[in-house]
């Protein structure tokens, strides 16, 4: 059995190392099981900002200011669902185990995508992406803390890269299936794919850490603990505001990109399925490059810090040379994509910040809300628009999430190769 040490406020006190050998085997069916995992998350995730314009014209929306607000309601209803299943799923796999949320989650987005191929009104088609948000809330956090567990202390920023990188093609798959099959089917195939998962699943083993803390007297899985003092607070909310300005891109170049590219002068709208491919291709790329960088700089506060610079540049030519043609707007998406590319390494600092009985509630939080931050993010937007414009509107959102995430750097604690076998008091 692995050792425990319950510490206090802060968490880099060194404790003794667990020193048994990881389960290779074990670790490897981890990091297989959360990457197709969090493929598929990603997969319907995106899916409705490809197949938005298609789909709801099909339901009766027409005209382009009203398929931008009537989709930035369903993005805002899926968003709030992510915040909700965040905080559920974190806790469930705090105090019942990071395997039966990799269980649940699954079932229940699964089961929404297919219902969602069914709809007939914007009403039902919004309220089954809150629930396909709260289901898909649970996949990559229950996953990066499996993986970031099962593997070595030195070792574990491959697996959660590997896991976080695979997990972003899901996105390249939607954009081919959003354009070969009408978007109905395309939502099923979503849900088949997530129900064919959980055959895989089954010989998935629990986390030793976690399990050593069932006889344990701390409280799990307690999301306030997250806020009960000062240092624990700081950590976790940098974490969050460190991931803005990747869904800022996401959230708001990419999937608004027909909106955008008209603003920056392209005689046709961008293809949204061709702007996500373009950009998650992309970002699959970076995320292997950060994520291999911070293993050889043994450092994940530098290999951030170096890519939002990149992540900035991204943003400046995604404006300058996209508005040449079709050909580079789709060229500026991926360089976009790339320069964005830091998931990976900022899922793995979000695990390594907190103790077994927290971790899994704050890596399942932390992305979600960062993900829903695309609700204030895209309101803000909006509210901006009729002043700037939506080119003007998207830069002003884009520099102040660029800020604020240079800020929580500042907030973070250096956490390569840092022993995971502890507790928080």
């Amino acid at each position: 059995m692995s050792s425990l040490v319950t510490q206090p406020s802060r968490i880099d006190t060194p404790v003794p190392d667990p020193g048994a050998a990881p389960d290779r085997r074990g670790a490897n069916l981890a990091v297989l099981v959360a990457a197709l995992g969090y493929f598929v998350d990603i997969y319907d995730l995106l899916l409705f900002s490809i197949l938005r314009v298609k789909s709801l014209g099909d339901l009766g929306v027409t005209g382009a200011d009203e398929l931008l607000r009537v989709g930035a309601r369903l993005i805002n209803m899926q968003m709030t669902g992510l915040l909700i299943g965040g905080i559920l799923w974190g806790v469930l796999a705090d105090k019942l185990g990071r395997r039966s949320v990799l269980f649940g989650s699954i079932v229940l987005y699964s089961l929404a995508n297919i219902v969602n191929a069914m709809v007939q009104t914007v009403d039902q088609y919004a309220w089954l992406r809150l629930i396909a948000g709260i289901g898909l809330a649970g996949e990559l956090g229950a996953g990066i803390t499996l993986v970031a567990e099962a593997m070595s202390r030195h070792g574990r920023g491959y697996g959660t890269t590997i896991v976080a990188s695979l997990g972003l093609l899901g996105a390249v798959v939607a954009g081919f299936v959003g354009q070969l099959f009408h978007w109905r089917t395309a939502f099923v195939v979503g849900g088949v794919m997530g129900l064919t998962l959980l055959a895989l699943r089954i010989g998935v083993r629990e986390s030793a850490m976690f399990t050593a803390t069932r006889n344990a007297t701390v409280s799990r899985g307690n999301f306030f603990a997250l806020f009960s003092n000062r240092s624990r607070v700081l950590r976790y909310l940098s974490v969050i505001l460190l991931g803005l300005p990747l869904w800022y891109v996401m959230g708001i170049l990419v999937t608004f990109s027909p909106e955008v590219g008209r603003s920056i002068g392209l005689p046709a709208p961008p293809n949204p399925a061709h702007a996500v491919g373009f950009a998650y291709f992309g970002a699959t790329v970076g995320d292997l490059m950060s994520g291999f960088l911070s293993q050889a700089l043994r450092s994940r506060k530098r290999a951030l810090i170096l890519w939002l610079t990149l992540c900035a540049l991204g943003v400046a030519q995604y404006f300058i040379l996209g508005r040449l043609s079709l050909t580079a707007f789709n060229l500026a998406c991926f360089v976009l994509g790339a320069a964005s590319g830091y998931w990976a390494v900022l899922m793995t600092v979000a695990s390594e910040q907190f103790g077994t009985n927290l971790r899994a509630t704050a890596t399942s939080t932390v992305p979600n809300f960062i993900r829903g931050a695309v609700v204030p993010l895209t309101t803000v937007f909006q509210a901006l628009k009729p002043g700037l414009g939506v080119q003007g509107s998207a830069i002003a959102v884009g520099a102040g999430t660029l800020l604020i995430a240079y800020l929580a750097l500042t907030g973070i604690e250096e956490t390569y190769a840092k022993n995971l076998d502890y507790l928080e008091a």
